[in-house]
């Protein structure tokens, strides 16, 4: 885990940025962002664990867990967190159901997203609160910003401009390993050009730091900015 801003910490999967959670707060209330695969459960509850053991946050509590979006490698672990820590989800409402009914039993993931769903997912969980943009969590906006799932929400502070983007954008080569700015995989995303549009719509805050759900976190606007530029219509 490390500090990425204030009230911002990076929780980040093995091998390092390939798959990561964030925490997120405000005063001594901390919510979880994403859980990875279900077989980071114990990993991300250990890690858990140490925070909240950490003298500077004996204070704080998790008071609930939110979703970027419903894909078996951002809510693995999410229905075994919420039930360690009796704290309620959270996820966009066009992914609600999804969630509820359970990624594999929506029978919405085909292909090589249907066999990662079978190997990756957790089960399904119910939704106690269905995001909407402009709700508030944690000091961060929520912005609707669909394309790669039909409720894919990401997370914008704007005193600081912190981004949580989820898979909306990827920090890294999904296939290499290496550095950079993609679009997320074509086979992943439900509607490519959609998605095209929440990332113009991402990129037009001008954040000084965004942070992925795959990949090292991005503190130079400048190749956003220049990404934008080569992205097609």
């Amino acid at each position: 885990m490390r500090q990425i801003a204030p009230n911002l910490w990076q929780i980040s999967g093995f091998p390092q940025n390939i798959i990561n959670t964030y925490l997120i707060a405000e005063g001594d209330d901390v919510m979880l962002i994403d859980a990875g695969t279900r077989f980071m459960t114990n990993r991300l509850l250990r890690t858990l664990k140490r925070f909240f053991a950490l003298p500077e946050h004996r204070t704080k509590r998790l008071i609930a867990h939110a979703l970027t979006h419903v894909h078996p490698d951002h809510q693995g672990a999410s229905k075994d967190v919420c039930e360690a820590y009796r704290i309620p989800l959270w996820c966009g409402e066009h992914d609600a159901g999804t969630m509820e009914r359970g990624i594999i039993e929506s029978g919405e993931m085909q292909g090589l997203l249907g066999l990662l769903g079978r190997t990756w997912a957790g089960p399904a969980y119910a939704v106690a609160r269905r995001l909407r943009e402009g709700d508030i969590i944690a000091g961060f906006r929520v912005l609707e910003t669909p394309g790669h799932t039909p409720g894919h929400c990401a997370f914008w502070r704007e005193q600081d401009k912190c981004l949580i983007v989820g898979d909306v954008l990827n920090g890294m080569n999904l296939a290499t390993g290496l550095p950079g700015l993609h679009e997320p995989p074509t086979f992943f995303t439900a509607d490519i050009p959609e998605n095209r549009r929440s990332i113009r719509k991402i990129a037009a805050l001008q954040p000084e730091c965004v942070c992925f759900g795959h990949g090292a976190p991005l503190r130079n606007g400048e190749k956003l900015q220049a990404f934008l530029q080569k992205l097609p219509q």
